[in-house]
């Protein structure tokens, strides 16, 4: 049991350097794209970079993914942090436009890293006992994000590629740890036997995965959920802009407000109620808790309100604090060893898709109407509610469990 924590708790710190290191540099990203672009291009050459990363890693998760099921988590997990740290050394050499494009395209085609980390986890942990992990790595990411923007914006003041050049020096510092310290998790009796061409085609698979009724279910719902998130997260900031007026500094504090609740949500509630509750009773608690800041937001456009806007943040994010790591638990628990790495790649293949689209259709429809965009979300998440209450049936893992209990 003490060397499963010690593994555990070595993933925890890989999240946690790897999701430093991404915020450190997310503030610089105007500022190094507008050293080749003009001022009103910025945004545009953002958007472009942000959709070129989430395409590569569209096709390349599943594939890693399934690699991982054949040779092991440790050196697809090694191999995915080494292109990290080439793309975001390129990042900081810079001299010219397609030298980004090609840093984010490398860092892309390479990023097998999450979804094997999660392959690692659900290899390392019993399936009741993956929910509180899967909560501990997402307080791993909360912490990056809390303290990385600032030290992001002062080692910028040094120098704009100094960030860059950081992150890359902690990515490589998680690929040695990896090396040295992690052991393979995924025994050679419980991979899959054989590769051919058909492993290197994204599409294929997806379709062994969704030919799985239940998973079928669950990554549906998983879509439900991210489309409501991903509203917030690519327009919140926006709208607090443009609804509110707030400046800078009003919209800095909101943003601890929703660090602080991240880590606390998942590193303090829900290992509390894990103990008390069903996982799914948990995860229905935080569709609804998601589904409720959504609609507080959309109450907001009609009732400004600092204090409708705080318990909004407090609601969406303790919501997603639960619902994630339960989701993700229950996936993983769909599944056994041999395909873990696929459907963990598929899924977070799902996610790079979401990346692309969400926030051009958000945008769009937002340009319209703000209300309007907060209403559907609202919608989207009450449908995944109601999928969850009534239609998704108990994994079979979690069926086999519940027997032997």
């Amino acid at each position: 049991m003490k060397s499963k924590k010690y593994k555990l708790w070595i993933i925890v710190g890989i999240v946690l350097l790897n999701s430093i290191g991404f915020s450190v540099v997310l503030p610089l990203l105007p500022f190094m794209v507008g050293k080749y672009l003009p001022s009103q291009q910025i945004v545009l050459g953002m958007s472009a970079l942000m959709s070129v990363f989430a395409f590569c890693t569209f096709f390349a998760s599943p594939v890693f993914g399934a690699l991982s099921d054949r040779y092991g988590r440790k050196n697809i997990l090694i191999f995915s942090l080494l292109g990290s740290t080439i793309g975001y050394v390129l990042f900081g050499i810079g001299g010219a436009l397609w030298i980004l494009f090609l840093g984010r395209i490398i860092d892309g085609l390479t990023a097998g890293n999450i979804s094997t980390l999660f392959a690692y986890v659900c290899d390392s942990t019993e399936p009741k006992e993956r929910i509180k992990w899967f909560g501990y790595i997402g307080s791993a990411m909360g912490i990056g994000k809390l303290g990385g923007p600032a030290l992001g914006g002062l080692l910028g003041s040094i120098s704009l590629g100094l960030p860059f050049f950081v992150t890359a020096g902690l990515i490589f510092i998680s690929s040695l740890a990896v090396y040295f310290l992690l052991p393979e998790s995924l025994a050679p009796e419980k991979r899959t036997k054989h590769l051919t061409l058909e492993s290197f085609n994204t599409f294929s698979h997806f379709k062994d995965i969704l030919r799985l009724k239940d998973v079928k279910l669950l990554l549906l719902l998983g879509v439900l959920f991210y489309v409501g998130i991903s509203v917030f997260q690519f327009n919140f900031i926006i709208f607090l802009k443009d609804i509110y007026k707030w400046s800078p500094a009003f919209i800095g504090i909101m943003m601890t407000l929703v660090g602080i609740s991240e880590i606390s949500s998942r590193a303090l509630l829900l290992p509390w109620l894990l103990k008390r509750f069903s996982e799914k009773s948990i995860g229905i608690a935080g569709l609804i808790g998601l589904g409720i800041g959504l609609g507080l937001i959309l109450l907001s456009v009609f009732i400004p309100s600092v204090i409708i806007i705080s318990m909004a943040v407090l609601f969406i994010i303790s919501g997603e604090g639960l619902f994630d790591p339960t989701y993700n638990g229950k996936l993983s628990q769909s599944v056994d060893e041999s395909k873990q790495g696929k459907l963990q790649g598929v899924n977070q293949s799902l996610q790079s898709a979401n990346n692309m689209l969400i926030p051009l259709g958000a945008g769009a429809i937002y340009f319209y109407s703000p209300s309007m965009l907060y209403a559907i979300a609202t919608f989207v998440v009450l449908v995944a509610v109601i999928l969850y209450a009534k239609f998704l049936p108990q994994t079979r893992l979690a069926q086999n469990l519940s027997k032997k209990v």
